[in-house]
């Protein structure tokens, strides 16, 4: 019997069970998948511990990568043997996963199964961020919090890509290498220092055009005071846990600045949004503009350690559960 990480009851790490479960089959539109690696997100954890409900028990994981084992009816464009990735299906903590045709995107050759199963859900939320949400632009200045994380690494490098100017926060002298590396012009510690006043310094008391936080309580009241005005607060995570409800006097007094609080799915809403994105994403790794950092690879058994990591932040860029 194939196995899979499965959670019964919501909570910490220790909710993970590593288990046996039936042999699955593709059902029309969908595809069978051997995972050669799966991708671990906070969006994990947050199914996990029940912040995000879903229906118990639940499979968990929604990223990864792998070969085409069997394809459902209803199914063109994909054949068994083809190396395919995807983001947003449920289940992907497993030997074999169920993936839907239209959430997979083939792998081009060049681009390794590691590469692809870490890609998609942070390069997708990368991408629309710096592409979308708040479209940087040539000399912008903008700030992104965890810029050694695995959002922020790819986030970083695609705004310097762009044109703009990076001021990234971090914790950790080494996390501070990681992010210089990846291009960010300025990098504040904030585990020292209180960053808000150090953007106004850094930008000459303008503020920045738009901040990219994905860490949520402990860094919101100070995304809020580094905008200049009428500028951009992306909020797409909670890492710290939740932003409290806000009084939207408080976007009119930090400078009639704007506030979003975006999705990915919102952003891969059709196939075509989808294969821009992954398209861009794929061809920048190709033409080594865009390094995919593997943090971590460990075995699917030891998902539990994964999250321990992840949530201890004693990891950076991306961690892979290899099946």
């Amino acid at each position: 019997m194939p196995k899979a990480v499965v959670v019964r009851a919501t909570g910490g790490p220790e909710a993970l069970e590593f288990t046996d479960v039936e042999a699955k089959s593709p059902g029309p539109g969908e595809l069978l998948v051997d995972v050669a690696a799966a991708g671990v997100n906070f969006i994990d954890c947050y199914h996990r511990e029940g912040r995000y409900p879903l229906p118990l028990p639940f499979g968990l994981g929604q990223e990864g990568a792998g070969r085409v084992s069997a394809v459902g009816p209803d199914v063109t464009g994909f054949a068994v043997g083809d190396r395919v990735a995807w983001a947003q299906s449920l289940g992907s903590y497993a030997e074999q996963a169920v993936v839907p045709a239209k959430g997979a995107v083939p792998v081009p050759d060049g681009v390794d199964d590691d590469t692809a199963g870490a890609l998609l859900l942070q390069g997708l939320t990368a991408h629309y961020l710096i592409a979308s949400a708040y479209p940087a632009q040539k000399d912008d200045t903008v700030l992104v919090h965890a810029a050694a994380g695995g959002v922020g690494l790819l986030l970083v490098q695609l705004a310097k890509a762009r044109g703009a100017r990076v001021i990234g926060t971090v914790s950790t002298a080494a996390k501070e290498e990681l992010a210089r590396e990846a291009g960010a012009d300025e990098v504040i510690r904030y585990d020292q220092v209180d960053f808000a006043p150090e953007v106004r310094e850094l930008t000459d008391g303008v503020g920045v055009a738009a901040v990219y936080d994905g860490v949520g309580a402990t860094t919101f009241d100070g995304s809020l005071a580094s905008l200049k005005p009428r500028g951009v607060l992306v909020l797409f995570g909670a890492s710290s846990g939740a932003v409290p409800p806000l009084d939207p006097m408080r976007l009119n007094k930090a400078g009639s600045v704007f506030l979003t609080r975006p999705s990915l799915a919102a952003y891969v809403a059709t196939r075509e949004e989808q294969e821009w994105r992954t398209g861009e994403l794929f061809a920048a790794v190709l033409d080594g503009s865009l390094a995919v950092r593997i943090g971590g690879r460990y075995p699917l058994a030891e998902a539990r350690r994964a999250h321990e990591d992840l949530e201890g932040r004693r990891t950076t860029g991306k961690l892979l559960l290899i099946p």
